[in-house]
């Protein structure tokens, strides 16, 4: 190595370090920010993490971290937690749990958004969703999803749907 290409790469480095100092890199750590924290807190063989903050149209707020190491998780028995995707699994039922989350809350105007003939296929539908733990019940026909599954719930649609539809690209 040359002392010219030597002294380049020197400079790199310290306009590198000079941009991590004052919070500028906007290179890796911007894109991967979540990700490089974890790696600096992983142990064993890895670990998952999701995580959101979320304002909802009703006014509501939730944040939400939770993660898991993955030798638990490989070596847990998956099926036995197949209920809370199997409730997930229906258009209606999806069609149900976003328009609680925006805010329609009562099984009246559930079943009108949901095109419902009848109030027996809604509350076959609000019935799955309530066993499933992805909604609860609140008083007399109204329906709220936990707070503890609001971001879950957008984290298992967001590996599904198409990031130019969660960005908004």
């Amino acid at each position: 190595m040359t002392d010219e290409s030597l002294a380049a790469r020197v400079a790199a480095l310290e306009e590198r370090v000079a941009r991590l100092e004052t919070g500028s890199d906007v290179a890796r750590d911007d894109v991967f920010w979540a990700l490089e924290e974890l790696r600096r807190r992983v142990t064993g063989s890895g670990q998952v993490l999701f995580t959101g903050a979320v304002d909802l149209p009703t006014g509501e707020h939730y944040e939400w971290q939770q993660g898991a190491v993955a030798d638990g998780l490989l070596a847990a028995d998956w099926s036995a937690h197949a209920a809370p995707y199997a409730a997930l699994g229906h258009p209606v039922r999806l069609t149900l749990l976003r328009a609680v989350l925006r805010g329609i809350r009562s099984a009246a105007e559930l079943q009108e958004t949901a095109a419902l003939n009848t109030t027996g296929q809604l509350y076959h539908h609000l019935k799955q969703l309530t066993a499933a733990g992805w909604l609860q019940a609140e008083g007399r026909g109204q329906y709220r999803v936990p707070a503890g599954r609001v971001v879950p719930l957008l984290v298992l649609l967001s590996a599904v749907v198409p990031a130019d539809m969660t960005t908004g690209e």
